[in-house]
């Protein structure tokens, strides 16, 4: 039974509009290519599969394997076209391919001029284990793909790799637009959990928007209840689709992974980092910065610095990007050893405990992402980032800058705080502090707006510029 399809509605438009162009005829190419990246796990071929389906177009799917002999995939690519249902698939069904040249031209037979789409996902494993494929690509895409009503999607979580392929000086330089699959937001996971808008914030914090475990949440289910029933299985979702990630890209006993956990567990400076990783000797900065550099291109780590007037490269901070993957690396991590001894109780034990003080932090980059899809608007016609501010010794930290770009600002629009509790008004005291601490941030004047983030509410009368509880911060994701 396939499970139904929710959300990606945004993707499912995009893919919808290129597929157009082909169809219109109004290309300078009759064909169309299409690189799609996202991260392992995030929904990409599934989201090119619900594509395909809806189009009503014929279509080919070929789904890379990683470590396989060439051969065997030409073959494996050739039956798919000969499946396909494509006007003269029969045609190439008995097709014995030397090289990815003659494989890639089956296309142009089985097709005969009509509209299709042509989906090869893994590309980086064709890559990888042919170093003929690019090279093929390019020369059958020019000489004869393109010139056909065709829809070439090329998928691969190989970031690094994706992103490789249209460099300067690559075979398939400039032949291919570009999209991002990112995981389903807060809207899309609101909408598949029925959550409100507090606890869907929480339910994002837990899967990452990750399409498989999302899916895994019984709508209207509590954040402790979803909890106890997944960490009761090590096979479910929730435990499996980070190990699977991890073994997959980041092996067991290497300084990656080592570097990966220290973050994820919590540490946000080089030197912590250096020290939690190295445990009795610090990693030699000359080990480390290279595996942050990469892990950073890969965007699996994020790097903030502070935000304001001045310029503040010593104070750089990492974190996981993805949500799921920060709170894996928290608890999850641990949580299978538990799962699988039959003992998930000491499992949510670790996580109800550290719950409240993990979260506040956790959401911060969701609320600043959020707030900079509503800006600019009206209020704010100037402001383009959101960040944050501290110094070297955190005292103090301000959640929240607004400025006209970053991470050095000409001007500081507004300043402001987070807090997530709940049930504790943000209140007197809070704005007070808030006040106190932005007087430290260069570009801060005492006309300089502010603002605040509850997720339980506000104490009435406090002299915020603006507000937002979390069905605001909801709303700016329907809305959008």
């Amino acid at each position: 039974m396939v499970a139904e399809f929710s959300g990606r509605s945004h993707d499912l438009r995009t893919l919808d509009e290129q597929l157009r162009l082909v169809l219109d005829g109004k290309l300078t190419t009759r064909g169309r290519a299409v690189i799609m990246t996202g991260r392992r796990r995030v929904g990409k071929s599934r989201l090119a599969q619900e594509f395909c389906d809806r189009s009503g177009l014929p279509y080919v799917v070929f789904q890379a394997s990683r470590g396989r002999a060439p051969g065997a995939e030409r073959s494996d690519f050739i039956g798919e076209v000969a499946s396909a249902g494509l006007p003269m698939s029969e045609l190439v069904q008995d097709t014995q391919p030397q090289d990815w040249n003659q494989a890639l031209k089956s296309l142009v037979t089985a097709a005969a001029d009509a509209p299709c789409i042509v989906v090869l996902d893994e590309v980086p494993w064709l890559v990888e284990q042919d170093g003929e494929f690019e090279g093929a690509l390019q020369t059958v895409w020019d000489r004869f793909l393109s010139a056909q009503p065709i829809l070439l999607l090329l998928v691969g979580s190989d970031l690094t790799m994706m992103e490789a392929l249209q460099q300067y000086g690559r075979p398939f330089f400039g032949r291919a637009a570009r999209m991002t699959v990112q995981p389903l937001n807060l809207a899309d996971v609101a909408e598949m959990t029925r959550l409100p808008a507090a606890d869907a914030i929480d339910a994002l914090l837990i899967t990452g928007g990750f399409p498989e475990i999302v899916r895994s949440w019984e709508p209207g289910l509590s954040r402790v209840d979803f909890l106890r029933a997944s960490l009761d299985s090590p096979l479910s979702p929730l435990l499996a689709a980070g190990e699977l990630s991890m073994l997959g890209e980041f092996p067991a006993g290497s300084h990656v992974r080592a570097v990966l956990e220290a973050v994820g567990t919590g540490e946000r400076t080089f030197s912590n980092i250096a020290t939690k990783t190295g445990g009795g000797t610090p990693l030699l900065p000359g080990t480390l910065a290279p595996i942050l550099t990469s892990l950073a291109a890969k965007r699996v780590i994020a790097t903030d610095l502070p935000l304001s007037t001045k310029p503040d490269t010593k104070n750089k901070r990492y974190r996981i990007s993805d949500h799921y993957l920060r709170f894996w690396l928290a608890f999850l991590q641990r949580a299978i050893a538990d799962s699988e001894r039959g003992r998930p109780d000491l499992a949510l034990r670790r996580i109800e405990r550290s719950w409240t003080a993990w979260r506040g932090r956790a959401v911060e980059p969701i609320i600043r992402e959020t707030l900079a899809r509503t800006l600019p608007d009206d209020r704010w016609p100037d402001t383009e980032e959101i960040g944050g501010w501290w110094n070297r010794q955190n005292n103090p930290e301000i959640d929240l800058v607004g400025s006209d770009r970053g991470p050095v600002a000409r001007d500081v629009h507004f300043v402001g705080s987070i807090k997530w509790y709940d049930n504790r008004l943000f209140d007197q005291r809070d704005h007070e502090e808030l006040v106190r601490g932005a007087a430290f941030v260069p570009g801060v004047s005492i006309d300089t707006p502010t603002i605040a983030v509850s997720r339980a509410g506000f104490e009435p009368g406090l002299p915020l510029d603006q507000s937002w509880g979390p069905e605001e911060l909801l709303a700016a994701w329907r809305s959008h």
